[in-house]
C-alpha cells in the first residue's frame, strides 16, 4: 500500500523544501494508538493457524438506501494439523441469517454463535487436516454502522465504502469500493483476518445497469437480469491473502491495454478517461521490466488499475486490481507537475512482493513495503537513469533520517502496540534503502538472482525476513546474519564523524571515521564502503570495512589529493559530519559522478554563499543535468551577492520558459518576481502564462 502522506519534499541546506506531491490528506476519525515505551514487553507473533480457507465464493447484492452489503458466502476449508469441529471467522457488525453445511446438493443447518466480531460455527463432526468441508453463510454486512472505537479502530477500517450513495452531492459520482489491508475485509464478508491465510475466490456482484464492476482475477461472464441490473462474475484461481480481495464499481470507462496477451486495463471516470494512457500508459513497460529484472514473469491473469473517490490512502495493491486515490484523475497540465509514476510502480511491484509472496505477519511488513518502495527506485533507474533514481533514494533516506522517532524502531519489529504503526518511514523508506545497501553489498548479479530464488521458493506463499536472508546466503555462499541483524532486526543508523587529511611528511592520506551513535539503542555497524581518492586528474578507489567505533585508515599518496570521497557509492544510510573545505566541495561537484555527490557538495557550498567557489558552483548548477539540483541552484541565488545574481539573470529567464521540469520553471518565475523584481519581466510572464503546469500558473498569479 502506498502511504499518501509520504514526505516527498526535503529540506535542502536547511533552507529549501523540494515539494513533489500535492496528494491531499484524508481526514478520518481519530485512531488511538499507544506507542511501545522502553521497558514495555509487547510481542506480536504471527497468528496461530487453525483453519485453512481453500476457496471463498461470494454472491453480493448492494442496498444503496441502507448502505448494506447483502451476501452469501460459500467457504471451502479444512483444519491445518489439529482435528477440529469448529470454524471461527472474522465478521464485523453482521446480521447472520443462516449457516449451512453444504454436502453435495444438501444444505444442513449448523449451530453457531456470534458476538458481533467473531462467528463461531459448530461443524457436523470433527474434521482432520486431510478432510475438507464447505459451509454457506447467509448474512448482511452493515459497514457504515460500525462504531469507531468500539467495532473498529478508525473509519479506515470499515472495509466497504459507498460513495455519494444517495446521489445528492452534485458532480460527484456514485461509487463503491473496498479496502482490506490490514484486517478490514471482514467488514463485508466473513473470512479469517490473517495475512497467512491464502485462498482462491469467486465473486458474483449484482449492480445497476449503468455501473461497471472490478474485482480480482478475470471476468467470467456478465448477465443482464432484465430488471435494470446486471450480475458480473469474477474468478481468481491463484491463491492470495484474504486482505487482498477487492470489489469496486461505478460509472467508469474502461481503457484497454495489454502485455504479453494479458489484459491491462485502466478504470477511470469518463471525464478523465482520455488521459488514461497518459497517466497509466507505461504500465505494460513496467510489467515487462519487472518480469525480466526479477526473472519471474508477472504471475497473475490480468492487471487492472482503478481510480476512485475518497480513498482511504494513496493506493492499494489488491491482487490484479489496484485501487488509486482520486489524485490520479489528472489533467494533462497536472501531469506535468506530478505523474505519480512512483505510486504506479510501487503498487505493481507489490504483485511480486506482497501479493505473490506475502509477509507472514504484520511484523514482517517490510517484506511487502520495503520492496515496493525499492521497486520505485528500480523503475526510475531503468526508465530515467541513475540520477533520477538516486534523487528518489536520496529523498527516501532523508524522509527517514529527518524523522527522529523512526530511529527508535526496528525494521522487522514484534513490539508494536497497533499493527497500523508498521506503515511508516521505517517499513517503507528505510527498508527500501536497506535493500539498496544489500544490493551494493552483494553485487547486482547476486542481488537479483537471490530475489529470483526467494520468489520462486515462496510462490503464492508467505515468508518472513529469515527466508529472505537464507535465499541470499544460498546464492552468495556467504553468512549474511551480520547484515540482516544490524539493519533489519535493529533500530537506528550509523552516525559518522569523518575527518580526512594529508601528511606530507609520510606521504599518506589519513581518514578517520568515528561511529557516534548511541550503542544503547543502535548497533556498532559493519560498513563495507568505497573511498575514492582524487589526485592529478586520476581517481583511485580503496575498498574498506568499517567495524570499529573509532577507526583510522591510511593510504599511500605521493601528493596531496584534491578530494577524499568517503562512501563514494553514497549508499550507506547514515547521518554524517565531515570536514570538507569549500575547495573540496567545489571539486566534488565538478568531478564526482553521482547525483548525491553533487547535491552534497551544493549543500556544503551554500552554507558559505559569499565564497568565490560557492558562487561559481551555484551558477554552474543552474545547468545541472538533474532537475532538483537546478531548482536548488535557482533558490540559492537569493543567497549570492547582487553582482553574481545579475550574471545569472538571463539563465533564470531561460529556465522559466524552457526547462523540461515544471517545478524548475515555477521556481525560476518566483525568482524573477523576488530577486529580479526590478527587471522588466513582463514578456517572460506573458509567455509563461501559456504553460499548462499548475505550479507555473500559481507562480505567475501568486
Amino acid at each position: 500500500m502506498k502511504d499518501p502522506y509520504k514526505l516527498l519534499g526535503l529540506f535542502v541546506a536547511g533552507l529549501f523544501l523540494i515539494t513533489c506531491s500535492s496528494t491531499k490528506k484524508v481526514v478520518m476519525d481519530p485512531l488511538s494508538v499507544y506507542e511501545t515505551r522502553p521497558g514495555a514487553h509487547i510481542y506480536q507473533p504471527a497468528y496461530t493457524q487453525v483453519t485453512d480457507i481453500i476457496h471463498t465464493g461470494l454472491d453480493i447484492k448492494l442496498d444503496w438506501d441502507s448502505a448494506f452489503v447483502i451476501g452469501k458466502a460459500t467457504i471451502e476449508a479444512r483444519p491445518y494439523i489439529y482435528p477440529s469441529a469448529q470454524i471461527i471467522l472474522n465478521a464485523k457488525g453482521f446480521k447472520i441469517n443462516q449457516v449451512f453445511l453444504l454436502d453435495n446438493y444438501d444444505q444442513k443447518p449448523l449451530k453457531y454463535t456470534y458476538d458481533g466480531k467473531l462467528l463461531t460455527v459448530d461443524l457436523n463432526k470433527t474434521y482432520t487436516h486431510d478432510e475438507e468441508f464447505k459451509i454457506m453463510i447467509d448474512y448482511v454486512a452493515m459497514p457504515e454502522r460500525l462504531i469507531v472505537g468500539k467495532d473498529i479502530g478508525s473509519s479506515a477500517d470499515r472495509g466497504f465504502y459507498f460513495i455519494n450513495r444517495d446521489g445528492k452531492i452534485a458532480k460527484k459520482p456514485r461509487e463503491f469500493w473496498t479496502q482490506g489491508e490490514t484486517q478490514s475485509n471482514s467488514g463485508w464478508f466473513p473470512t479469517i483476518d490473517d495475512p497467512q491465510e491464502k485462498m482462491t475466490q469467486e465473486i458474483s456482484i449484482t449492480l445497476p445497469k449503468d455501473m461497471v464492476s472490478l474485482s480480482n482475477g478475470l471476468l467470467d461472464f456478465s448477465t443482464d437480469n432484465g430488471d435494470g441490473t446486471h450480475t458480473d462474475n469474477w474468478r481468481q484461481e491463484q491463491a492470495h491473502s484474504t486482505y487482498l480481495t477487492m470489489l469496486a464499481g461505478g460509472d467508469f470507462k474502461i481503457v484497454k491495454d495489454s502485455w504479453n496477451d494479458k489484459e491491462v486495463s485502466y478504470y477511470m471516470e469518463p471525464e478523465f478517461a482520455d488521459n488514461a494512457k497518459l497517466i497509466f500508459g507505461k504500465t505494460p513497460e513496467m510489467i515487462g521490466f519487472f518480469s525480466k529484472k526479477l526473472g519471474v514473469e508477472f504471475p497473475w491473469d490480468k492487471y487492472a488499475q482503478i481510480v476512485v473517490r475518497d480513498f482511504q490512502g494513496g493506493a492499494m495493491e489488491n491482487t490484479t486490481a489496484t485501487t488509486f486515490f482520486e489524485g490520479m484523475n489528472m489533467t494533462a497540465g497536472y501531469h506535468l507537475d506530478e505523474d505519480h509514476e512512483d505510486i504506479i510502480a510501487h503498487e505493481l511491484f507489490h504483485h511480486w512482493f506482497g501479493d505473490f509472496v506475502t509477509a507472514k505477519s504484520w511484523s514482517n511488513l517490510p517484506l511487502n513495503e520495503s520492496f515496493a518502495t525499492y521497486g520505485e527506485y528500480l523503475w526510475e533507474e531503468h526508465k530515467y537513469g541513475l540520477d533520477e533514481a538516486d534523487y528518489k533514494g536520496w529523498g527516501d533516506a532523508n524522509s527517514y533520517l529527518n524523522d527522529t522517532r523512526a530511529k527508535e524502531k526496528d525494521v522487522i519489529r514484534f513490539n508494536y502496540s497497533d499493527r497500523e504503526q508498521m506503515f511508516d518511514v521505517v517499513s517503507y523508506q528505510k527498508g527500501g534503502r536497506i535493500l539498496h545497501m544489500l544490493r551494493k553489498t552483494v553485487g547486482d548479479d547476486a542481488f537479483f538472482e537471490s530475489l529470483n530464488l526467494y520468489l520462486k521458493k515462496h510462490a503464492y506463499q508467505n515468508a518472513e525476513i529469515h527466508d529472505l536472508r537464507l535465499a541470499f546466503e544460498e546464492v552468495t555462499g556467504k553468512d549474511l546474519n551480520w547484515f540482516f541483524n544490524q539493519w533489519f532486526l535493529n533500530s537506528g543508523n550509523p552516525e559518522l564523524t569523518i575527518n580526512s587529511k594529508y601528511d606530507a611528511l609520510t606521504k599518506k592520506s589519513i581518514v578517520s571515521i568515528i561511529q557516534t551513535q548511541s550503542l544503547n539503542t543502535a548497533p556498532l555497524y559493519r560498513l563495507p564502503l568505497a573511498i575514492d581518492i582524487y589526485s592529478n586528474g586520476k581517481v583511485r578507489r580503496e575498498e574498506v570495512i568499517i567495524d570499529k567505533a573509532d577507526q583510522t585508515l591510511t593510504f599511500d599518496q605521493e601528493t596531496e589529493p584534491d578530494l577524499i570521497n568517503v562512501d563514494a557509492e553514497k549508499y550507506i544510510l547514515c547521518s554524517k559530519k565531515e570536514n570538507k573545505s569549500i575547495k573540496q566541495y567545489a571539486f566534488q561537484y565538478a568531478n564526482a559522478p553521482l547525483f548525491a555527490d553533487r547535491m552534497e557538495a551544493l549543500q556544503g557550498l551554500v552554507k558559505q554563499p559569499l565564497q568565490t567557489l560557492s558562487i561559481s558552483t551555484v551558477i554552474k548548477a543552474l545547468n545541472d543535468k538533474q532537475w532538483a539540483i537546478r531548482r536548488m541552484a535557482v533558490r540559492s541565488l537569493s543567497l549570492l551577492p547582487s553582482e553574481a545574481q545579475a550574471t545569472a539573470y538571463n539563465k533564470v529567464k531561460d529556465l522559466a520558459l524552457k526547462d523540461v521540469r515544471s517545478y524548475v520553471r515555477s521556481t525560476a518565475i518566483n525568482a524573477l518576481k523576488s530577486i529580479y523584481k526590478s527587471k522588466n519581466n513582463a514578456e517572460v510572464f506573458k509567455k509563461a502564462a501559456q504553460d499548462q503546469s499548475p505550479s507555473v500558473i500559481q507562480a505567475i498569479s501568486g
